[in-house]
C-alpha cells in the first residue's frame, strides 16, 4: 500500500477519534466508547474505511505491550503478594462458575453442546488491556480493589493462554498433557533467567544507559519488544512478556522516568488498539441473534460481577470491595475473540458466533466502561439490599475498652495511615484502627495494634464506634464517596473534634472542605505544596537544605 494512503486512513481515523471522543466526553463518559464507536463507523460495516488492517492490527498490539509494561513498571510486589491468594481464588473461581451457567444457558437457548461451552468459556474472560486503563484513568490502580482486580485478571489471561494452547495442540495432533508439560518446560527455564537478569545484570546496566535520557527510552522500549517477542515465541503471549519486560524495570530507581517517557506512546498506540476493537464489532444475522445476545450480555454483567462478589465475600471480604471488583469483570476479552476464532478455524463451531460475540462485546464494554467509572456511586445506590452480606464489626478482645472511648480513630491502615501511626501514638491518647481488609486486618491482630473490621462509608459502624465522641477523625482512604459520608455523619451528629479525609483531586477537596473538613489530603498535591512551603521559608539557605537532605537520607 502507497506510504500516502496509509497517512491518510491514519488521519481520518484520529479525526473520527477526536470526534467521538470529544462527544463522549461530554457526557461525562469514558473515552474509550468514543474510540470504539469511532472504530464501528470507521469499519466495514459503515464507511469501511480501513483496508491497512494488518498495519492498524499491529499498531493496536504494540498498545497492548506498552499499556502492560507500564503497568509492570509500577507492579509492587509487596501488595501482588498481599492479594495474590484472593486474586487466584477469585479469578479461578469465576471463570468456573461463569462457564458452568454459561454452558447451561447455552443449551437452554439451543445451542449445541460444543457451540455452548465455547460461548461459556468464551463470555467468562474479562479484558485486562481495558480495565488497567479505566483504573488507571480513575487512579484506582493501586486502591485494595484495583489490586485484586489486575490480579485476577492477569489468572484470567493465564488461564486463556494455556485454554489456546491447549486448543493449538490438540488441532496440531498433540495431546494435552503434551501441552501442558511443554508450557512448565518452559516457564521453569525462562523463570530463573529472567529473576537474574532483573537482579543482577539489570541495575548496573541501567546506571549506565541512564548517563544519557534518550538512551534510556530507547533500551525501555527496545527491552519491552525483546522480552515480549521471547514471551511470544515461547507460547506465553505478547501481554505476558511486556508484563514481565516491566517487571523486571520496576525494582530501578529509573522506573519512573521509563514510565514518563513510555506514556505518550502508550496512549497513542492504545486508542488504535480500541478503534482496531471497534471495527471487529460487526451486526450480521444480529435480528436472529437477538435474545441470545440480551441475554449472554445479563449473563456478564450481572452474573460475573455478582460471582466475584460472593467469592470474595466467601473469603471473609467486606462486599464493597467485591462489589467495586465486581464491577471490573462485567465485559468481555479481546480472549474472547480469539477463542472463537480459533474455534471456528478448527471446524469445531458456526462463524455466525462471531456476530454474537461481537454484540455482546460491544454492549458489555459500553455499560462496564460506565459501571467502572461510577462503581462507588452505584454502590451506595444498591448498599441496602447488600446488607445482609455485611460482615458483623468485630473488634480483637483485649481492645473492647477501647471500642467506645477512642480519642483519635485512623480509617485506613495501608499505606498512608502506616505512615502516620507512630504520630498518632506520639499523641498519647486512646486510638482505633479501622480498616476493611482481612489481611491487614489480620497484621493488626499481630502487631497487637487496637483495631476494627469494617467499611468506614457505612454509617452503621460509625455509631457503633461512636465516632461523633472522638477528638480527630483521620480518613487516609482517597475516596469522594467515603469522605463525604464520612464528613455527613460526623456534621449531623455535630462533631466538634478534627476531621481529616483523602481525596484524588482538589475539586474533590473542595467538596470535603464545604462538608466540615478541617484538612484533605490530596496526595498527588501534597508533597509538591509542602515542597513550596519549604522552598519559601528556607529559600537560599544552605544550611536548611543540607539538614532535610540528611534527614531524607536517615528515612
Amino acid at each position: 500500500m502507497p506510504a500516502e494512503e496509509l497517512f491518510f486512513e491514519m488521519g481520518i481515523l484520529l479525526v473520527i477519534a477526536a470526534v467521538f471522543a470529544l462527544a463522549v466526553f461530554r457526557f461525562r463518559q469514558p473515552l474509550i466508547l468514543g474510540y470504539i464507536i469511532a472504530g464501528i463507523v470507521a469499519g466495514p460495516g459503515v464507511l469501511a474505511l480501513t483496508s491497512s488492517t494488518h498495519v492498524f492490527e499491529v499498531m493496536s498490539k504494540i498498545g497492548v505491550a506498552f499499556l502492560l509494561f507500564t503497568v509492570g513498571l509500577g507492579l509492587n510486589w509487596r501488595s501482588l503478594k498481599d492479594v495474590g491468594g484472593i486474586s487466584l481464588a477469585t479469578g479461578v473461581g469465576q471463570v468456573l462458575f461463569t462457564t458452568v451457567i454459561g454452558f447451561g444457558i447455552g443449551l437452554l437457548l439451543g445451542f449445541d453442546a460444543v457451540a455452548s461451552i465455547y460461548l461459556a468459556v468464551a463470555f467468562a474472560f474479562s479484558s485486562t488491556i481495558i480495565i488497567v486503563k479505566l483504573l488507571m484513568d480513575k487512579e484506582d490502580i493501586d486502591t485494595l480493589y484495583g489490586r485484586i482486580s489486575v490480579g485476577f485478571l492477569l489468572v484470567q489471561d493465564f488461564i486463556a493462554m494455556l485454554l489456546l494452547l491447549g486448543l493449538s495442540a490438540v488441532t496440531s495432533g498433540a495431546t494435552l498433557e503434551q501441552a501442558f508439560v511443554g508450557v512448565l518446560a518452559k516457564a521453569t527455564v525462562l523463570v530463573p533467567v529472567f529473576w537474574f537478569v532483573s537482579a543482577k545484570l539489570m541495575p548496573p546496566l541501567l546506571r549506565y544507559v541512564a548517563r544519557s535520557q534518550e538512551m534510556l527510552f530507547i533500551f525501555a522500549v527496545s527491552w519491552c519488544f525483546l522480552v515480549a517477542g521471547v514471551l511470544m515465541l515461547s507460547g506465553f503471549g505478547i501481554e505476558i512478556g511486556a508484563l514481565i519486560a516491566g517487571v523486571t524495570l520496576s525494582g530501578s530507581v529509573y522506573q519512573r522516568e521509563i514510565n514518563a517517557r513510555v506514556r505518550p506512546l502508550r496512549d497513542f498506540f492504545l486508542i488504535i488498539f480500541f478503534i482496531v476493537l471497534g471495527t471487529h464489532l460487526g451486526f450480521e444475522h444480529i435480528n436472529e441473534l437477538l435474545v441470545p445476545t440480551v441475554v449472554f450480555s445479563a449473563l456478564v454483567l450481572i452474573g460475573n460481577p455478582a460471582i466475584v462478589l460472593c467469592i470474595m465475600r466467601a473469603l471473609g471480604y467486606h462486599p464493597r470491595t467485591g462489589f467495586l471488583a465486581g464491577t471490573t469483570v462485567a465485559q468481555i476479552s479481546e480472549f474472547s475473540f480469539i477463542l472463537l476464532v480459533a474455534g471456528i478455524a478448527a471446524g469445531h463451531i458456526k462463524p455466525e458466533l462471531m456476530a454474537l460475540a461481537t454484540s455482546v462485546g460491544l454492549i458489555t464494554i459500553a455499560i462496564s466502561s460506565y459501571l467502572i467509572a461510577n462503581n462507588e456511586r452505584i454502590y451506595e445506590f444498591f448498599s441496602p439490599l447488600l446488607r445482609c452480606l455485611v460482615p458483623r464489626y468485630t473488634l480483637a478482645a483485649e481492645h473492647k475498652r477501647a471500642r467506645h472511648g477512642a480519642k483519635v480513630l485512623l480509617f485506613g491502615y495501608q499505606p498512608i495511615g502506616e505512615v502516620l501511626l507512630p504520630s498518632v501514638k506520639l499523641l498519647k491518647q486512646s486510638y482505633l484502627l479501622v480498616d476493611f481488609d482481612p489481611q491487614v486486618v489480620q497484621r493488626l491482630s499481630e502487631l497487637g495494634e487496637p483495631h476494627l473490621y469494617g467499611d468506614v462509608g457505612d454509617e452503621v459502624l460509625l455509631e457503633e464506634i461512636e465516632a461523633h465522641k472522638a477528638r480527630m477523625v483521620i480518613s487516609t482512604i482517597p475516596d469522594i464517596t467515603v469522605s463525604t459520608n464520612l464528613l455527613t455523619y460526623l456534621k449531623n451528629n455535630r462533631f466538634r473534634g478534627v476531621v481529616i479525609v483523602s481525596v484524588h483531586t482538589e475539586a474533590e477537596a473542595e467538596i470535603c472542605y464545604g462538608l466540615g473538613a478541617d484538612y484533605v489530603i490530596v496526595p498527588n498535591y501534597l508533597s509538591g505544596r509542602k515542597f513550596s512551603e519549604f522552598l519559601t521559608h528556607n529559600r537560599a539557605q544552605k544550611r536548611a537544605w543540607a539538614k532535610a537532605a540528611s534527614n531524607v537520607c536517615r528515612v
